[in-house]
């Protein structure tokens, strides 16, 4: 394997946190391990999954789920508006979902949507899912009015543009307007690469797969057209070879890191709509967990790892700083132990009940459960500055 397909590879992720859990067990870390909290976390965790979903049926970690607040399917409102044609109607799912993940970083605390159809207001995931939802049936992503979403019209948009669909205000503001315009606009501007892109449309990326790889396709396939097609969206990354390597970040002491969380987590979302079309995804297995701040949080607040230095938790730190690198990696490395624990637990093997299940059903409800009965608000354990582009 060649350095940047290794670097573009679940493979790179898993090694880098397992380099960090061996530098953390040998008291170099940020971070203390405390694995006797491993098998009390798993029944935690196991508790969650029972709660949501008794009958085990569990859609993977993605997207979708967002459009669901309120138990209303929106993605029903969507199909009302779309063609006959199986693939026109995957591309137009795909140029949604895509968008929407690249508008979901972390809100902040005190931002809410208000939903005119439902008169219900959400917050967090679920609010930005839903105001993503709206912003593109309105379709102003499109450059011309009709429900999809283009290079044209993604390079237009401006920060007002997301003020006012997701109704940011001086009482409701939005964390990360700036970046998250700036993604878009970025997203616009990977469009043009017509290899991938060949109408300049993010739903495109089903046609490149079928192009290169017929209807069947390895979920690590999918992940590397999403990393190939998106990595140049990213503001100020590490770069390999002159690529843009996207959520890999220099370590002081350790080097390069990759987590490639928000791609990964594109890569369960594309999932439904690209099998809606007859194209099969396997060995979505291979995939890793998502190093973000619910998983994250979830072992700092269940033990399962602890700050060295409890002040640590009481500062404000970046994501590109030693100690959010070294959380992430060992949400990465611990995700995989307890989806191992689940999956045994339940009957289960890792293909019929992959790891982006074990994130649905169980971790990342379960990290905003533990942070809710711990903190106010439930917010996550430690106090992250983001810029709309990373959580």
């Amino acid at each position: 394997m060649s350095d940047l397909n290794y670097w573009l590879s679940p493979s790179a992720i898993r090694d880098s946190a397992q380099k960090i859990y061996a530098e953390s067990l040998a008291g170099h870390t940020y971070f203390k391990v405390d694995e006797s909290k491993l098998n009390t976390t798993v029944e935690y965790v196991l508790k969650v999954i029972r709660e949501n979903y008794p009958d085990l049926n569990i859609p993977f970690h993605s997207r979708w789920g967002h459009f669901r607040p309120g138990g209303v399917d929106r993605a029903t409102w969507l199909n009302d508006h779309l063609p006959v044609d199986k693939l026109e109607r995957a591309r137009i799912k795909l140029d949604l979902v895509i968008t929407s993940v690249l508008l979901d970083a972390g809100a902040g605390a005190q931002w809410k949507y208000f939903e005119q159809k439902t008169q219900k207001e959400y917050n967090r995931s679920e609010g930005l899912g839903v105001a993503s939802f709206h912003m593109f049936m309105s379709t102003i992503m499109s450059g011309d009015q009709t429900l999809k979403a283009t290079a044209k019209g993604l390079k237009a948009l401006k920060p007002t543009d997301i003020e006012k669909y997701f109704q940011v205000s001086p009482s409701n503001p939005l964390v990360g307007v700036e970046g998250r315009t700036k993604l878009l606009q970025n997203l616009g501007s990977a469009l043009e690469n017509t290899k991938i892109f060949k109408d300049q449309r993010p739903g495109n990326i089903i046609d490149y797969l079928i192009e290169k790889h017929g209807t069947t396709v390895q979920a690590t396939d999918l992940l590397r057209a999403v990393l190939d097609g998106l990595g140049p969206i990213w503001p100020g990354r590490v770069k390999f070879d002159g690529v843009n390597l996207g959520d890999v970040w220099n370590h002081t002491k350790y080097g390069k890191l990759a987590f490639h969380k928000l791609s990964q987590w594109m890569t369960y979302s594309l999932v439904e709509p690209i099998e809606e079309a007859g194209v099969k995804i396997v060995g979505v297995d291979q995939l890793t967990g998502l190093a973000e701040y619910r998983n994250g949080g979830l072992l700092l607040d269940s033990g399962l790892i602890e700050a060295r230095d409890p002040a640590n938790l009481d500062k404000s730190w970046g994501p590109d700083s030693d100690l959010i690198l070294e959380w992430r990696a060992l949400t990465v490395y611990f995700l995989d132990q307890i989806g191992a624990l689940v999956q045994k637990n339940l009957n289960k093997s890792s293909s019929d009940f992959p790891l982006a299940k074990v994130l649905e059903g169980g971790t990342w409800w379960a990290g905003r459960k533990i942070a809710n009965e711990k903190r106010p608000g439930g917010n996550p354990p430690l106090n992250i500055v983001s810029d709309g582009t990373v959580f």
